[in-house]
C-alpha cells in the first residue's frame, strides 16, 4: 500500500486503518449477494455468503 500523505501517518492518534476508505458491501450489492467490481479491464465478482463472509473472485 502506498499513503498519498505519508506524513499524516506519523501524527500521533492517526493509524492506517483510520485512512482507509470503507464502503458497505450491502450498498455496493444494493442489498442484493452479489455486485460486479471493474478493475481497469479485469471485472471480479464480489459475494456475500449465507454465513456473512467476502468472496471476490475474477
Amino acid at each position: 500500500m502506498t499513503a498519498i500523505r505519508p506524513a499524516e501517518f506519523t501524527r500521533p492518534g492517526v493509524t492506517a486503518l483510520q485512512r482507509l476508505p470503507e464502503h458497505d458491501a450491502e450498498v455496493l450489492t444494493a442489498g442484493g449477494n452479489q455486485a460486479l467490481i471493474v478493475l481497469g479491464d479485469q471485472v471480479y465478482n464480489l459475494r456475500i455468503t449465507r454465513a456473512g463472509k467476502l468472496i471476490l473472485t475474477k
